[in-house]
C-alpha cells in the first residue's frame, strides 16, 4: 500500500513508521487518520515486523489536528470527509485503539512537538522516549473542546489522575523534562540520539524474544488494567502459560539459554495463537 501521509519502512524485524506532512508540521487530518490504522493492520499481519517505532518528520511529531478549516475545524457537520448521520466516531479515538489492538511492540519516538491528538493517540503506546526538542500540550480546553482519542481513559492511568487533571485542565504546552518527570515519557536524548536509542530497545525486543510472548505479554497487560480483580489475570495466565510451555518456543527459549546462544523462535504470532485468543469481547461502538 502507499501512503500519502505515512512513511512505512520495514528493515531487520522494525517498521520505522513516519508521520509525513513536514510541511504542516505532520498534523492529524482525515487522510493521516485512515491510513495510520491500515498501517497498524498491516504491521500486524506481517510476521516480518516485530517491533513498531512511530516517530514524526521535520521538526515536529505531531502539532495536533489540522486546523486549516478555521474555527470550523472541530464541526463535523462541516467537513466534508465525515458522512452525516448518527454515529459520532472520534477520528482520533479510532487510532488510538487500534494502536490498543495491536499485537506488537509499539515505541514513540517524539521529535518534536506532540500536541493535541498528536499526543493523545501515543498514548496506547508502550514506550514513550522523547528529543529535547520534543514539547506536550493537551491543549483541549484552550481550544474550547474535550479530550479525545481515548485520552480519558489511558492518560490518567499512564501518569496518575491528580497529574492529569494538571496537564488537561491547564491546556498548557510543557517540555519534556516535564513528560518526563510526570511519567509520561521514558527517557530524553539529544536529536540526533533519540532514534538510534529507539533502535536499540527495539532491537533488544526483536532479536532475544518470542514473537508470540509478546503478543500475550502486550494484551496481558494493556487489558488487565482494567480487570475488576487478580483473579481474571489468573485465568487467563493460567492459559497462556499453558500454551506457551508446551510450545516450541518454549523449549527453544531454554535450550538457547543453556546452549549460550541467541534463540531461534518459530511460533507465528499471526498464525500459530492459541484457540483462546481473544479472550475477550470486541467492543461494538454503539
Amino acid at each position: 500500500m502507499s501512503y500519502e501521509t505515512l512513511d512505512y519502512q520495514v528493515k531487520d524485524g522494525i517498521l520505522t513508521l513516519t508521520l509525513n506532512r513536514p510541511d504542516r508540521m505532520n498534523a492529524f487530518n482525515a487522510a493521516m487518520c485512515r491510513e495510520l490504522i491500515a498501517a497498524f493492520d498491516a504491521a500486524d499481519a506481517d510476521d516480518n515486523v516485530r517491533v513498531i517505532i512511530m516517530t514524526g518528520a521535520g521538526k515536529a511529531f505531531c502539532a495536533g489536528a489540522d486546523l486549516e478549516k478555521g474555527g470550523d475545524t472541530f464541526n463535523r457537520h462541516k467537513r466534508q470527509s465525515e458522512p452525516e448521520g448518527d454515529t459520532l466516531r472520534d477520528g482520533g479515538g479510532t487510532v488510538s485503539l487500534r494502536i490498543y489492538e495491536c499485537t506488537k511492540p509499539v515505541i514513540g519516538a517524539f521529535n518534536g512537538a506532540a500536541v493535541g491528538v498528536g499526543a493523545t493517540m501515543t498514548l496506547p503506546m508502550d514506550i514513550r522516549m522523547a528529543s529535547t526538542k520534543a514539547r506536550f500540550g493537551f491543549v483541549f480546553a484552550r481550544r474550547g473542546i474535550t479530550m479525545e482519542a481515548c485520552s480519558s481513559w489511558f492518560l490518567p492511568r499512564l501518569v496518575g489522575p491528580m497529574q492529569a487533571a494538571e496537564w488537561v485542565y491547564t491546556g498548557r504546552v510543557f517540555d519534556a523534562e516535564e513528560a518526563l518527570k510526570g511519567g509520561l515519557i521514558r527517557s530524553i536524548h539529544e536529536p540526533e540520539e533519540l532514534l538510534p536509542a529507539a533502535y536499540a530497545l527495539a532491537r533488544e525486543i526483536a532479536d532475544n524474544t518470542s514473537g508470540m510472548s509478546t503478543l500475550l505479554n502486550r494484551q496481558l497487560l494493556w487489558r488487565m488494567m482494567a480487570a475488576d480483580h487478580p483473579m481474571e489475570a489468573h485465568k487467563v495466565d493460567s492459559r497462556a502459560i499453558a500454551f506457551m510451555g508446551e510450545s516450541a518456543d518454549a523449549q527453544e527459549g531454554v535450550q538457547s539459554f543453556l546452549e549460550k546462544r541467541p534463540p531461534q523462535f518459530k511460533l507465528s504470532p499471526s498464525k500459530d495463537r492459541p484457540a483462546f485468543y481473544p479472550w475477550w469481547d470486541e467492543r461494538p461502538f454503539k
